[in-house]
């Protein structure tokens, strides 16, 4: 089994910390995982994704044309990855930002206004953990109890951020399973 995840927004997003977070749960669970960062010529607002390759089996090759799932948090994001998500995948899109539908019926499609619900935890900062928490929900690539520990383990050294990290991820996993 190999699963290969696509996050994407724009620099400022938590793009690349949500995919950490995400392969540092699966290596917790025991699998290969490659994380493969890329921004783009600016810091915060520019192009931001990051490939998370997850196996159980040594991956051959980290570089991935075809992801199997996509969480993208704006528009053009969306608009440059969606096609190439294999059929079967999860589609999770920030409809905070994002108010494009998928036209592709090959794909479970995830619509979540992740701003709004990070919001309503207490911080529109959230919003990414929000996402995540929602896609892995969706995706079941890792157990939730494992995410939840290594949020709490990333935000560890900054402790007053984990009741609201941990509320985002309740809400999100919450929204996803509505």
């Amino acid at each position: 089994m190999q699963s290969e995840v696509m996050f994407a927004g724009f620099g400022g997003q938590g793009i690349m910390l949500i995919g950490k977070i995400l392969a540092h749960a699966a290596m917790e669970e025991g699998y290969e995982v490659a994380w493969i960062p890329s921004y783009g010529p600016e810091m915060r607002g520019g192009t931001a994704y990051c490939m998370v390759v997850i196996g159980d089996q040594p991956i051959g090759s980290p570089i991935i044309k075809n992801p199997s799932h996509l969480v993208a948090m704006n528009r053009p994001s969306l608009q440059k990855f969606v096609s190439t998500i294999k059929s079967g995948g999860v589609v999770m899109i920030n409809s905070s930002l994002i108010p494009d539908d998928v036209q592709r019926n090959d794909v479970d499609v995830l619509k979540l206004p992740v701003v709004e619900i990070a919001t309503d935890t207490g911080s529109s900062k959230a919003a990414n953990i929000v996402a995540l928490a929602a896609f892995v929900a969706r995706s079941k690539l890792v157990p939730l109890e494992t995410l939840k520990r290594c949020i709490e383990e990333e935000f560890q050294s900054r402790p007053k951020l984990i009741p609201l990290n941990m509320k985002a991820m309740e809400a999100g996993v919450a929204a996803a399973n509505k």
